[in-house]
């Protein structure tokens, strides 16, 4: 670690010396969510990672295997076609049972001009109290600028409504998406008006 930050303090007197700007070091832009549950980090874990779990909580339905690599694939519209679902082609990246997940993340398909890149989700949980689990969320690897600021914008709320229903999850019981799959289905069973 010294010799990083020796090597940095080198190449910024370097190129000071040379009459280039030395500009100043971005810190990382990142989301960040924490939220006490009212379960066990077993049962977090759970939720997070198994297909049943995501169902429960997060989105209607998903493909989940707990492995590095494994799909984290999370459909908030199933009956959208392949790409189109939510967070298609997802994976984890790096798992520690009960510990640690991380997986790629995309922006929603209304914004066609990132949907392609990946960022990345870090949700951590620790044992806080008898029967409870402080959650923590980190999203990073965000760029800047037009749709970049709107999807961070979007996500530092949308994250916040992910972790109160894994709260109301463990409080209320699994989220029934009945209704919402019904008027998900009613407005895609509607034809598009063609022109005349």
């Amino acid at each position: 670690m010294k010799l990083a930050y020796a090597t940095l303090a080198a190449a910024a007197v370097f190129a000071a010396a040379c009459g280039a700007p030395v500009a100043a070091m971005a810190q990382e832009r990142m989301i960040a969510k924490q939220v006490l549950v009212k379960a066990p980090v077993e049962a977090v874990w759970q939720a997070w990672t198994t297909t049943e779990g995501i169902k429960s909580f997060f989105a209607p339905d998903a493909r989940v295997e707990a492995r590095a690599d494994g799909p984290f694939e999370i459909y908030f519209n199933p009956y959208g076609a392949p790409g189109t679902k939510g967070a298609d082609d997802m994976r984890f990246l790096a798992l520690q049972p009960q510990r640690m997940l991380s997986f790629t993340w995309n922006a929603p398909p209304y914004f066609p001009e990132i949907r392609g890149q990946r960022t990345y989700v870090t949700v951590r949980m620790r044992p806080a109290g008898e029967g409870q689990t402080e959650v923590t969320l980190a999203h990073g690897g965000w760029g800047d600028g037009g749709q970049w600021d709107q999807v961070f914008n979007y996500f530092d709320k949308a994250w916040g409504n992910v972790l109160g229903n894994l709260q109301k999850r463990f409080v209320d019981g699994p989220i029934d998406w009945t209704e919402y799959l019904k008027r998900l289905k009613a407005t895609m069973d509607v034809p598009s008006k063609k022109p005349l």
